[in-house]
């Protein structure tokens, strides 16, 4: 069965979105030879990594119906998350909502409008 293996964000700003990735998930960046294209290591364990390319078009706009696959992060503490979000200058725009059974889920924009998900695994959410 197909499993995904790989992700890309699509940046407008490239650097910002590094600086973005890195402050909310502490993930790391690395340039991928000359080519406009950093390679995601998003950390050890169960999880996918990926790769940053310059956004190839207009950024996505407000309020814009979601037209991708959005990624879904695990985090420890779904309020922590949604903080660092914010100071890093993301945008939350689906409220911590209980998933009955599973947990916690948040969607955010990042800094270049692109949405993701993010769950505090806790099966007491209700």
């Amino acid at each position: 069965m197909p499993r995904p293996v790989h992700f890309e964000i699509h940046a407008s700003d490239p650097e910002r979105a590094i600086t973005f990735y890195t402050a909310v998930f502490d993930w790391s960046f690395e340039r991928w030879g000359t080519n406009p294209y950093w390679l995601i290591s998003t950390g050890d364990g169960p999880g996918i990594d990926g790769g940053l390319v310059p956004r190839q078009g207009p950024a996505p706009t407000d309020n814009a119906p979601v037209n991708a696959y959005p990624s879904t992060m695990e985090v420890p503490d779904i309020d922590v998350a949604v903080r660092r979000v914010q100071q890093a200058g993301g945008t939350v725009i689906v409220p911590k909502t209980p998933m009955p059974g599973v947990g916690w889920l948040v969607y955010c924009t990042d800094t270049e409008g692109n949405i993701f998900g993010m769950l505090e695994n806790d099966a007491s959410a209700e």
